[in-house]
């Protein structure tokens, strides 16, 4: 998909469809999650500060992520995929590979009619623009796919492959990073090209044996690895980087808390239990320790996860204040029933309790006496926390963590999504911040009424669906459209109007229903009434 995360936001917010979009979190070290491709243009990109992409693109809207929406489309893109191929492969939210057999020994024509069918399929599904790229491998389609960006398709046939290859920066292999750009560069190999002229045993020499032999392969197009479904995922993590540093162990513990109910959700959702519990935090001047502790019996429970994060987090939190805060659960296995196998933590270690006593449903759901978390920003990813460290033993004060910034005054549409830019505070978090689909108490929104923040979704009893565009002063700016209405216009209220109230991000996708609007422009047609 192209520029998967922006583009999302200029089909369902038609306002934005020309405009430059990055997605992500808007604070002083909010990072960009997606940027489009009007925003590209002036440099910003992925993965790069907030601030930084702001310098670059002052006139970008900037906007929270929301998350739920585009899994949902990510669902519908692999459904179709599905539907092209008995196997998918999916890489990432918005990338997947696969192999069609119909494709068997097809020539390029055929690969590119079917290619060709499968962007129309997308479109029509999602509304969303797809890019396509076949080759005779998985590096090469991956390669084909990003010259075909954006809104493209490229076919590289196999006479064509060592001209294609050969031009481009080895950074365009797979397992290529920073440092093994940097000593291929000592040798003055620059490009996928030279990369495969070199002796193989000079390439393991300076990579070493099996990263060298693999990217060696590659960059002559020996790539036999099968398109295969991804096997269940071995940790599930929650993270997020806070806008200032924690400086009270009461705040860090309230941010374990959302970071472990963040996890849970998805450990619930996939039927699974965890054994072990992992927490990172990470100071002001980067330094990280995780501490771990693993158990007996595998858990569901989200109050018994929950404590054993917070009494690691005593000994993880490193000197000074935390920036960063992270809850993994691994160890994973299918969900024990609970009346035999859940526990709760106290100082002696696990004890088991009654059946009674165990949510495992979902926060905030009917029958779960589990909190709901607030609207905190979270980063969900299936990765491996790294090595724990040397603990490094230091409990914060238990202070106030002190004391939200008032509303600033009312702002325009735009500036309202932007702010004033700023300096990131330090170097590039390690992935992009997250953003509930809910507003949060606290967030940028208006203390005088409700928490509304630029760029959630609401909905107003006369006017339907809409998107903040800015609130301030007991006052809010919302545009009212989706993708079905197209552009809409813009409406200010009261903060506290009852007639507004938070909405379904997955509305603004949804296409426009013949039948709903037929019925709609029944009931609000003019009646005549014949008096006898």
């Amino acid at each position: 998909m192209d520029a998967f995360f922006a583009s999302v936001e200029q089909l369902t917010r038609p306002t934005l469809a020309d405009r430059p979009v990055l997605v992500g979190g808007a604070g002083p070290r909010g990072v960009v999650a997606g940027a489009s491709y009007q925003a590209r243009v002036y440099g910003a990109r992925s993965a790069m500060p907030m601030a930084q992409a702001r310098r670059r693109c002052p006139q970008a809207v900037v906007l929270p992520p929301r998350f739920a929406l585009y899994k949902a489309i990510s669902e519908q893109v692999m459904a179709v995929l599905g539907e092209a191929a008995p196997i998918v492969e999916p890489v990432s939210l918005d990338e997947a590979f696969l192999e069609p057999p119909a494709l068997a020994g097809a020539d390029g024509s055929e690969v590119t009619a079917f290619a060709i069918a499968l962007r129309a399929a997308v479109r029509e599904r999602t509304g969303l623009p797809a890019s396509v790229g076949a080759g005779s491998g998985k590096q090469l389609a991956k390669i084909a796919s990003e010259l075909a960006k954006p809104d493209g398709l490229r076919v590289v046939t196999p006479a064509e492959e060592r001209e294609v290859m050969g031009a481009l920066p080895v950074r365009a292999l797979w397992g290529v990073g920073p440092v093994a750009e940097a000593g291929l560069r000592k040798l003055g190999v620059t490009t996928i090209g030279q990369l495969a002229a070199m002796d193989p045993r000079e390439v393991t020499g300076l990579l070493g044996a099996a990263v060298g032999t693999e990217l060696h392969r590659l960059a002559r197009g020996i790539d036999d690895r099968p398109v295969a479904q991804r096997g269940a995922a071995k940790q599930i993590s929650a993270e997020t980087t806070f806008e200032t540093d924690l400086t009270a162990m009461t705040a860090v513990h309230d941010a374990v808390a959302r970071m472990t109910a963040a996890a849970h959700r998805r450990l619930v959702l996939d039927g699974r239990a965890a054994r072990t519990v992992t927490v990172k935090a990470r100071s002001a001047d980067f330094t990280t320790a995780s501490r771990s502790e693993t158990t007996a019996v595998a858990s569901t429970d989200l109050a018994t996860l929950t404590a054993v994060a917070q009494r690691l987090a005593r000994t993880a939190v490193p000197e000074g204040g935390v920036r960063l805060i992270g809850v993994s659960l691994s160890g994973l296995g299918e969900s024990p029933p609970p009346a035999l196998f859940d526990a709760v933590a106290s100082a002696d270690g696990w004890t088991p309790v009654p059946a009674a006593d165990v949510d495992v449903g979902f926060p905030g759901s009917a029958g779960s006496t589990a909190p709901e978390p607030p609207g905190r920003p979270v980063h969900i990813a299936d990765t491996d926390p790294g090595t724990p460290e040397p603990p490094r033993p230091r409990r914060l004060a238990d202070a106030d963590p002190g004391t939200p910034e008032p509303p600033g005054r009312p702002k325009l549409a735009a500036e309202a999504a932007l702010g004033t830019p700023e300096p990131p505070s330090a170097p590039v978090p390690e992935g992009p911040r997250a953003a509930d689909d809910t507003p949060s108490p606290g967030s940028r929104g208006e203390k005088l009424g409700r928490p509304w923040r630029a760029g959630d979704d609401v909905r107003h009893a006369e006017h339907g669906h809409g998107w903040v565009q800015g609130a301030g002063h007991g006052r809010v700016t919302v545009r009212f459209e989706t993708r079905a209405t197209g552009p809409g216009v813009a409406r200010t209220f009261p903060a506290d109007d009852p007639a507004l109230t938070p909405a379904d991000p997955l509305t603004s996708w949804r296409p426009r229903d013949p039948a709903v609007e037929l019925e709609r422009s029944a009931l609000t047609a003019p009646h005549h009434v014949v008096e006898p």
